[in-house]
């Protein structure tokens, strides 16, 4: 990784060549300045929490945050702005996260970009290690575990949806491993030159935008990493409905971004859509008077997984939130299956220029 933009500091905190240090010093290099982004729309339930845990950070250089927001009411806008005076607020009129992403990007000055999300908490050392990670191996992006823990028993439950195989298959990013390159970095780090390099800005896709930025990089042989030290407490979405549609919105990204780059594709990212296309075929044959017990038969081997799985899980972890799980589980694979039946048009806005 560059540092171009870094400043070399002698003793008093000051450049070099200023009057009031004297070259012939010992010096130190500042750390570089990260720009904190975060796409934000209706947080205001999740926003303060993750303003205060960047700003509780230990990293020893300079951070910027900005906040694009996309809320239809200034809920939001009103807390940031009393809790985080320093936060450059943006608009971002589109709403959704590619645009709010871009935009935030237009404004950033810092030599490393860290990606955030509303319903994220940073542990104090997230930055310096994400920093001390892209400088130890020259990845292009680095990114860590999602950590899902919810604090409501229905999130309790997701979260533990989120954290198993039976939820995420083989996801590194929820379910954590070893240390290495990586099809994908949750949020991610990355210095200037990575978002120079890909053009100045996230592609113009709706959802799943991360993986197809990581794609891409991939694609040009750039490195993206894995660090399991790098843990991000998520807060899951508090009711079924709104879980039903983020992994319904969560099947049409990544459909989209099939669509676009086909080779990407994964045996996890069929399993749903499989699941899904088995039900309604079942149903239609059920309904055409053939094979009715096609369905049920297929139904019951579903319900026999989930509530096996939930089972085991909830005698592992001693939770009764496990008593929801197969509700959840089904929520989350049918949602996400059906939604990679209805890809997204490409979005309107355009990535930034380089």
């Amino acid at each position: 990784m560059t540092t171009k933009n870094r400043q070399t500091l002698n003793p008093n905190g000051n450049p070099e060549g200023t009057p009031y240090g004297n070259p012939d010093d010992y010096s130190v290099t500042a750390p570089p300045r990260v720009s904190v982004i975060i796409p934000a729309r209706n947080a205001e339930a999740t926003i303060i929490p993750t303003l205060d845990s960047i700003f509780a950070q230990d990293y020893a250089g300079q951070i910027e945050v900005i906040v694009a927001d996309g809320s239809e009411t200034p809920e939001m806008a009103e807390l940031v702005r009393r809790f985080h005076p320093s936060v450059k607020l943006i608009p971002n009129p589109e709403r959704t996260t590619v645009p709010g992403a871009n935009a935030a990007l237009r404004l950033a000055t810092g030599d490393i970009i860290a990606r955030c999300d509303a319903h994220t908490i940073f542990p104090p050392g997230y930055l310096s290690r994400a920093v001390e990670t892209l400088e130890r191996t020259g990845a292009a992006n680095v990114g860590g575990r999602q950590l899902a823990v919810g604090t409501t028993p229905f999130e309790r439950t997701v979260a533990m949806a989120m954290t198993t195989p039976l939820g995420v298959g083989d996801a590194r990013h929820r379910l954590g491993g070893k240390e290495g390159a990586a099809d994908t970095a949750f949020l991610g780090v990355f210095p200037r030159e990575t978002l120079e390099e890909m053009g100045g800005g996230y592609a113009n896709v709706v959802w799943n935008e991360d993986y197809e930025f990581n794609y891409r990089l991939r694609k040009q042989g750039k490195i993206v990493w894995f660090d399991p030290e790098l843990v991000v407490n998520y807060r899951p979405r508090g009711t079924l409905r709104t879980l039903a549609r983020q992994y319904f919105n969560y099947g049409r990204g990544k459909s989209s971004v099939v669509i676009k780059h086909p080779r990407s594709v994964r045996p996890r990212h069929l399993a749903a859509p499989g699941l899904a296309l088995s039900l309604l075929a079942g149903a239609a044959l059920a309904l055409a008077g053939l094979f009715p017990w096609l369905l049920a038969a297929l139904l019951l081997a579903y319900a026999l997984t989930l509530a096996t799985g939930a089972a085991a899980i909830g005698v592992r972890r001693r939770d009764a939130a496990a008593l929801r799980l197969p509700l959840v589980l089904a929520t989350m694979h049918l949602s996400w299956g059906l939604g990679f039946f209805i890809p997204t048009p490409q979005h309107k806005g355009t990535p930034l220029p380089p």
